[in-house]
């Protein structure tokens, strides 16, 4: 399971039906959980902790020093966790001490070739990274959201659950739940990811909510404090548009208006 060309630090952690192929470097302080799959040429530095049934292409490179001129060798993390698919060239950063010392992956994402995820960036669960896709430091991205080739995300801010992010395009706010973004300078919202919604099973009456809550919050022209009071009666009935209320409440970079 484990090619005698693949070079593996006495101070990794990896279990015993991971396959590990030629060439690749296990370094100090990795952890490989059971079911993944290391593919030749690959580049895993610690401290990182990977999680069961991993499939890691040729030439990625995880778990490298934070790209960040304010890192200066302290213990950070990379904490990756079950069923992702990390494709070739993609690179994925340890956090820095002083944005929480970890970056975090969840379950069942898809990374495709030459995608970036810079140090202390969030990902969650059941993502879609296109190629080439990059996310700056100190990135939160939500669950099942999807970021089209060629786009990236300035650091600090936050992605909402269920968004779509368009090719080539430059996310430079937050962007609320179930938004697409599309290619305009520094991207601009398009309307609400509802073939994305309707192949994850919500109901056509489920999405006419969601896109009623978007055209209040983009297209009524109000200004985002009575934007917020509608929503907030919108949200009565559904748990969606409070979701976007929660977001936008914690939302530390401007939203895109």
């Amino acid at each position: 399971m484990i090619h005698a060309t693949a070079q593996i630090d006495a101070k990794a952690s990896v279990d015993d039906d991971v396959e590990i192929g030629a060439y690749s470097v296990i370094g100090a302080d990795v952890e490989i959980g059971a079911g993944s799959i290391i593919a030749p040429h690959v580049v895993l530095q610690g401290p990182t902790r990977i999680g069961k049934r991993n499939h890691i292409h040729p030439y990625a490179s995880i778990g490298g020093d934070a790209q960040d001129k304010k890192y200066s060798g302290e213990r950070t993390e990379l904490v990756i966790g079950d069923d992702n698919v990390i494709r070739e060239f993609v690179t994925i950063n340890r956090g820095t001490g002083e944005g929480g010392g970890v970056t975090r992956i969840g379950n069942d994402n898809w990374f495709l070739s030459y995608v970036h995820i810079a140090h202390d960036c969030q990902v969650g669960n059941h993502t879609v990274f296109s190629n080439n896709a990059s996310l700056a430091g100190h990135v939160e991205v939500g669950d099942w959201v999807i970021m089209a080739g060629f786009s990236g995300v300035h650091q600090f801010c936050k992605i909402g659950t269920h968004a779509f992010i368009g090719m080539g395009c430059l996310v430079g706010a937050d962007v609320p739940p179930f938004v697409i973004m599309g290619k305009q300078e520094h991207g601009r919202p398009r309307g609400i990811n509802s073939e994305g919604l309707k192949r994850r099973g919500f109901e056509s009456e489920r999405i006419a909510i969601i896109r009623r809550a978007f055209r209040t919050l983009y297209m009524a022209g109000l200004p985002l404090a009575e934007a917020c009071e509608r929503l907030a009666e919108q949200s009565r009935d559904s748990e969606d548009v409070r979701e976007m209320l929660d977001f936008i409440a914690r939302s530390e970079r401007s939203l895109k208006r």
